[in-house]
């Protein structure tokens, strides 16, 4: 049986009409996660993903659309097909890399799915125990 490796880009429609200085930097981030999982080829490998929610051309991490509210929320979800494995987060508004939280809950506890003020108090407690890259953001920065 082969592998495959799905990228999710963020919600909304993105016109084929881009301007060149919006386009580009959404292809050359899409190249690096290609070439990264191709290389890999582990579905646990989040740090491609990570280049998706770094680029803020994208609508995912960095990249976000706010609420109404002006806030940002933000969700992942990943999965291991061989051993049928999941964990997703929702709500996230001071994690950098959703997804890398959401490969934590999967490989650390017994949850598949933890939201808001679960997720980010599940984020707190690896920051306190593990170090790792909760940020808290200013809407600005988005």
């Amino acid at each position: 049986m082969g592998w495959a490796l799905v990228l999710h880009d963020g919600a909304g429609d993105v016109p084929r009409t881009l301007p060149p200085e919006t386009r580009e930097p959404r292809l050359v981030a899409l190249c690096r996660c290609l070439d990264r999982g191709a290389r890999r080829r582990q579905a646990r490998r989040t740090s491609f993903v990570w280049e998706l929610e770094d680029c803020p051309h994208f609508n995912a991490g960095r990249g976000s659309v706010l609420t109404a509210d002006g806030t940002v929320e933000m969700e992942a979800c990943i999965m291991e097909g061989a051993t049928l494995r999941c964990g997703a987060v929702a709500g996230l508004s001071t994690v950098a890399n959703a997804v890398s939280l959401a490969r934590l809950l999967m490989e650390k506890t017994p949850h598949i799915y933890l939201a808001f003020d679960g997720a980010e108090a599940f984020a707190r407690e690896l920051e306190a125990n593990r170090r790792v890259y909760v940020l808290t953001w200013s809407v600005g920065q988005f």
